[in-house]
């Protein structure tokens, strides 16, 4: 679906949902919930869906929010499940949820669904609340026939909207969680979705480790890293120029690609930033649109930083990747939000290894199960300016250091972090879930060769040549076996 046509279906869901009474025909077995899309910040859904495609799995999109970014990635134009925006505050369409809620008290499962609701809103009386049960009469009213398991993306309001309507029509659901929901949901409404859920799975192990000890039938969420599919991603250059910060206009370019939001640390980005030695040559660029994003405008201007930094705002993948190839670090300054909202894995991360790009970020949540200090990456304390300044400077004036940090992040990237195992782990829980047998080898979706030995040794010796000022990407790699 094109941006135009997502524009129109956000503008009249009617044209994104199926015509309410006029669908005989079955649907497709699994409906897959979501909170919103498209979303240029949820590649890594946009990538598990097309895989799931690829790998011969029939479904459709139920959205609980209209796009609002403006455009989307390449990624989103090959994945060909409709769509469906339900309404995203029950009074617009009131007459949709009226009629709605009369055709879910004539399915089998409405009772059973209505008692658990009514329990959740015992413990969480707010129109949040009343808000998912409507989406999900929506869903469970318009959905076609032949429905067989509804799975979701997040823990929180995606995973409610899919357990109702799920219940409504007698199926079994599933769940992928992966930051926010997992930290900001209260415990004894995570407890009730574990228990309820056919399965889980999350992207991170500490993830995996909190949801576990939080389900009262024993360990049940199983890992599935989100990965970074490599296919549509160009490999990175493999030598930059040798700048180091010492040479007027010949600025070590500084890159960060987030949301304006406040677990993203960007405030203790720019206390660090203005702390830089004032004769290094730098540039900052970021990438992200957000509700901080003015004030972090203004702050830069208090901290005399405005002419030194650039705010691109949203960016397509192709447009962040072009920009993360031209600059010299990438900086992850994240941090646990007030509210206890925290990253998980940043699947950014895991671009600016696909380019080669020396990382610092900070020692938090699973960000270390990929950034291993001075291996792949620099790592810092959540929060500390002094600590980042001290990282950005040191790294700044060492290009050999960002160049092994580099090869050293796209080595384990490709080795233990490819798209296969985390979507496999996915397949498998669906498959069942649909009861569906496993498919035979040959339609299997390709796997890459699994070569990481080799694959690590080429990378070596490509990283021994020498590149422009006699920079070498690598001296030499860090083992690869973990």
């Amino acid at each position: 679906m094109s941006p135009d046509a997502y524009a129109a279906a956000a503008a009249d869901p009617a044209q994104a949902a199926a015509p309410r009474g006029r669908r005989a025909q079955a649907g497709p077995p699994l409906s897959i919930v979501v909170k919103g899309y498209p979303r240029l910040s949820e590649t890594f859904i946009a990538q598990e869906l097309k895989a799931l495609e690829a790998r011969g799995f029939q479904f459709d999109i139920w959205s609980l929010r209209k796009p609002y970014d403006g455009k989307t990635h390449p990624i989103h134009e090959k994945i060909r499940a409709q769509v469906n925006y339900l309404p995203e505050y029950l009074h617009e369409e009131a007459g949709r949820v009226i009629a709605a809620f009369i055709g879910a008290m004539f399915k089998r499962g409405f009772l059973n669904a209505f008692a658990v609701f009514l329990g959740d809103l015992m413990r969480d009386f707010s129109r949040n609340r009343v808000r998912r049960f409507g989406q999900a009469c929506v869903m469970a009213t318009e959905r076609p026939k032949g429905l067989r398991f509804v799975y979701a993306h997040f823990l929180h309001t995606p995973s409610s909207v899919a357990r109702y309507a799920a219940m409504i029509h007698g199926v079994r659901w599933g769940f992928s969680a992966h930051a926010r929901d997992i930290w900001t949901t209260p415990s004894w409404e995570k407890t009730a979705k574990i228990d309820d859920a056919a399965f889980g799975v999350t992207c991170t192990r500490i993830g995996q480790a909190q949801l576990n000890a939080l389900s009262s039938t024993g360990p049940k969420v199983e890992l599935a890293y989100h990965g970074l599919d490599l296919s549509d991603i160009p490999r990175g250059p493999e030598t930059r120029e040798p700048r180091n910060g010492t040479v007027p206009g010949e600025h070590v370019q500084l890159i960060s690609v987030g949301r304006a939001v406040e677990k993203k640390g960007y405030m203790d980005l720019l206390n660090a930033l203005a702390d830089l030695p004032k004769i290094m040559q730098w540039r900052f660029t970021h990438i992200g649109g957000g509700p901080e994003m003015e004030a972090l405008k203004a702050r830069a201007k208090d901290l005399g930083l405005s002419g030194k930094i650039k705010w691109l705002g949203k960016r397509d993948r192709p447009e962040v990747i072009e920009a993360l190839r031209a600059a010299d670090i990438f900086i992850m300054p994240s941090r646990i939000a007030s509210d206890g909202d925290r990253d998980g894995l940043p699947n950014v991360i895991l671009e600016a290894a696909s380019q080669n790009l020396a990382i610092i970020a900070t020692r938090l949540s699973a960000i270390p199960e990929f950034v291993e200090h001075d291996v792949t990456g620099v790592l810092v304390r959540p929060g500390h300016a002094a600590g980042m300044t001290e990282a950005i400077q040191q790294l700044a004036r060492d290009p050999n250091r960002r160049a092994n940090l580099g090869v050293a992040a796209r080595a384990r990237l490709e080795i233990k972090f490819g798209p296969k195992s985390g979507i496999e782990v996915i397949a498998k829980k669906l498959r069942a879930g649909l009861g569906a047998p496993a498919p035979a080898s040959a339609t299997e979706h390709p796997a890459a060769p699994a070569k990481p030995a080799a694959e690590t040794e080429a990378t070596a010796a490509k990283a021994a040549a020498p590149g422009p000022g006699g920079i070498r990407m690598a001296e030499a790699l860090p083992p690869a076996a973990e």
